[in-house]
């Protein structure tokens, strides 16, 4: 199918079916090979990373390499805090089923980035924001997206560790404290490559239907 002449375009079919095949195994990736990416893909993942949309051509995303071993120790026990209390939370089968969940691939992810957003950025000039403030938060995660897909596209596994105190993890890594801590990433080539969602395939829970349908006004 074509658009108007003065449309771009559009990519190749076989292109538009590869990126369809991309979004199905875009998955949240726990378990980890330990062998470390080369450091011209990461960067490549960066750079593409930034190519994402902005509210006001802000850029407000801010991508963090943790490499120190005292750094990660201290973001594992952050996790295993907030997992024990997220556990403590639920009872009987429901709590049984959470504990053989894993969540994290913090152990054997090679490279651990967390991800923060300046939400009142100098750069854009504030275009975009003054009703909606919260697009520069919306705009970074929307970086992740793109880091992510560009990381599938590759063979590359990405696991969202979203089981954190989020202050804590701000002291931990020495950020401005001014940023909006948004996602600790684990990243390395995946141990299980799947095109269905781990929780999905353990039972947990599966994806509805009904979020395929538009909704009408």
């Amino acid at each position: 199918m074509t658009g108007p002449a003065h449309c771009p375009a559009p990519f190749p079919p076989q292109l538009q079916e590869e990126l369809d095949q991309l979004f199905v195994w875009r998955r949240d990736v726990r378990h980890f090979h330990t062998e470390p990416l080369p450091e011209p893909v990461l960067d490549h993942l960066l750079r593409t990373a930034c190519m994402a949309p902005s509210v006001g051509l802000s850029e407000p995303w801010r991508f963090v390499r943790v490499d120190n071993p005292h750094r990660r120790a201290a973001i594992r026990r952050n996790f295993l805090h907030c997992n024990a209390l997220a556990l403590e939370g639920r009872s009987g089968e429901d709590a049984q089923r959470y504990a053989t969940l894993k969540l994290a691939g913090l152990d054997d992810a090679p490279h651990h980035i967390a991800v923060f957003c300046d939400t009142n950025p100098e750069q854009g000039r504030g275009l975009g924001r003054s009703t909606m403030p919260q697009t520069t938060t919306w705009s970074a995660v929307m970086a992740i997206h793109t880091l992510w897909l560009a990381a599938t596209a590759r063979g590359i596994g990405v696991g969202w560790v979203s089981i954190l105190d989020p202050h804590e993890a701000i002291s931990t890594l020495s950020i401005n404290p001014h940023w909006q801590f948004l996602a600790y990433l684990c990243v390395g080539y995946p141990a299980e490559p799947s095109d269905t969602p781990e929780l999905e395939r353990r039972g947990w829970e599966r994806r509805n239907p009904a979020r395929r349908r538009w909704l009408h006004r």
